[in-house]
């Protein structure tokens, strides 16, 4: 089957109201739309550009903020849902810290199908930043979800950086994995960026990332945003061979598309110069050894 996919490369504004940040997302998603795409990613956190709709010592708070947006969660919900359902797609709508028990938050990602069902993969592993600043707690439970395109995992930007996550998602049938990204330093987006691109490559699936860009000098929580969306790829025949399928422009506010091929995958893990995906078990057939030199 082959769908196009858009990942957003999206900008942090300062609100006016709510219906200003309608009119911003129902936009990106109809310009997406437009372009026939089926599978939309936004990014980490992209929903903390809505903190702007309350006071100065709400939004300027780490804390306070967190709490202020939990009254806007169920109209964030609903609206990611009725774009999904209008367009008929599917939206991982970024993630959005949810309260899951009294002072206890967690970085949640949604997924919107076309039919309205909604479900969730919660982040990890947490950023130094997440623990010992923001207090947002890992989530326990790694999941995939099944859609009219195939086994779809997420990854929540730091979480592509370590492979077991993304290896059990191919292993339960995962042939593309999203990864909403945030990252504040051009080193933090090449770490996500080459973690993505190992994933694709060592599973032989696709992998796409979509990152926050500019700057909120009025938000402590996404105050600087560094990054470019892509689609990785499997680095082998049937495939670029950088690995790269599209890439953005960096630092662009823009969406980035391309046409993938999920069926592909399994080709090439058959059929593949390598077999990345069959051979991953043997490497647990190593034994090691501590070798002193005199």
């Amino acid at each position: 089957m082959i769908v196009k996919i858009a990942t957003a490369q999206y900008n942090i504004s300062f609100l006016e109201n709510w219906a200003a940040y309608e009119q911003k997302v129902m936009k990106w998603v109809q310009d997406a739309a437009t372009q026939e795409a089926k599978i939309l990613l936004f990014p980490e956190y992209f929903s903390m550009e809505l903190a702007s709709l309350f006071e100065q010592e709400i939004y300027a708070s780490l804390g306070k903020q967190l709490e202020a947006l939990q009254s806007l969660h169920a109209g964030f919900v609903e609206l990611f849902k009725n774009l999904a359902v209008k367009h008929q797609c599917l939206i991982q709508a970024g993630t959005f810290p949810v309260l899951v028990k009294f002072g206890v938050y967690v970085n949640r990602a949604y997924l919107f199908s076309a039919t309205g069902q909604i479900d969730y993969q919660d982040k990890l592993m947490m950023t130094r930043f997440e623990n010992e600043q923001w207090l947002i707690t890992a989530g326990t439970e790694l999941k995939y979800f099944s859609t009219e395109y195939g086994k779809i995992g997420i990854n929540i930007c730091y979480d592509s950086e370590f492979p077991l996550l993304a290896r059990k998602q191919v292993e339960a049938g995962c042939t593309l994995i999203l990864v909403p990204s945030c990252t504040d330093t051009v080193a933090g987006y090449h770490r996500v960026k080459i973690g993505c691109q190992a994933r694709a490559l060592e599973n032989q699936c696709y992998v796409v990332q979509s990152s926050l860009v500019g700057s909120a000098p009025w938000s402590e929580a996404v105050d600087v945003n560094v990054g470019a969306g892509a689609i990785y790829t499997p680095v082998d025949k049937g495939f670029p061979d950088n690995g790269i399928l599209s890439i953005g422009e960096f630092n662009a506010v823009q969406w980035v598309y391309a046409d993938i091929n999920l069926a592909a995958c399994a080709t090439v893990r058959e059929n593949g110069q390598v077999f990345n995906y069959r051979d991953w078990p043997l490497q647990f057939n190593v034994s090691s050894q501590v070798v002193t030199q005199t």
